[in-house]
């Protein structure tokens, strides 16, 4: 199964978006994430603030930003 980290924040329709994406691929790629909320932490809004909504791999540790379409995500978790 692929890890994934998401960062989002609320009441972000981008964010909306992708999750939307995210789930439209969970079971066909046996895909699991950690949905972390940036607006908790400085670090986080200071390294994501401009680009969330981002996906992490948990394994190795690359990112993609949005946007992003499903052909996208699918590239990234098969790389």
């Amino acid at each position: 199964m692929t890890q994934l980290v998401f960062y989002t924040t609320s009441h972000c329709h981008l964010c909306e978006q992708a999750e939307v994406l995210l789930l439209s691929l969970k079971n066909q790629y046996e895909l699991n994430w950690l949905t972390v909320e940036i607006s908790n932490n400085d670090r986080l809004i200071e390294k994501y603030g401009l680009t969330i909504p981002v996906i992490k791999r948990s394994d190795t540790q690359t990112e993609i930003n949005w946007p992003f379409t499903t052909n996208d995500i699918i590239k990234f978790i098969s790389a």
